[in-house]
């Protein structure tokens, strides 16, 4: 097999593992947590949850960036970004910096520590917030999944 097409299994795979993991996060476990009744169960639930999908989260994202940064080197497709019909490797790449900074940067130095105070304050805006914030996050991922499924097989939505 060659190098090219197991980067390109594992950059699907990997992004198929981080997103589906965004939409489960999104559509099921945080309603599901929105629905307890104390709030001390609700933080728990959601850290104990977010922190397993978390480390998973994390090594997708890596392997999404290595596979996809080989995969644009090795087509020599730079030039790719200069072109507006490519915009979908632009959304790539924006999700993935956007999740990226997230987990590396914001999760564990600020938002952790933010979401702990807010849940004693207010625990069910803490939740609406967290919850528009993730579905904001995923409907821009889905977007960018159909433009990168559509361009990479021809179909562009520009010119």
């Amino acid at each position: 097999m060659e190098l090219y097409t197991l980067a390109r299994i594992i950059h699907v795979v990997s992004v198929v593992i981080w997103i589906g993991g965004v939409a489960m996060v999104t559509m099921v476990i945080i309603p599901s947590i929105k629905e307890m009744n104390s709030a001390k169960d609700k933080m728990a639930s959601f850290e104990s949850i977010e922190g397993k999908f978390q480390t998973i989260a994390k090594i997708t994202t890596i392997l999404t960036a290595i596979t996809g940064f080989y995969m644009v080197e090795y087509l020599n497709a730079w030039q790719h970004f200069l072109q507006l019909k490519f915009w979908w490797m632009h959304a790539m790449v924006l999700v993935w910096l956007i999740f990226t900074i997230v987990l590396f940067v914001l999760e564990p130095f600020v938002l952790h520590k933010l979401f702990k105070k807010y849940m004693q304050e207010n625990p069910e805006n803490t939740f609406r917030i967290m919850h528009k914030a993730h579905w904001i996050l995923l409907i821009l991922s889905i977007i960018t999944i159909i433009g990168a499924v559509a361009g990479s097989h021809g179909w562009y939505f520009i010119k």
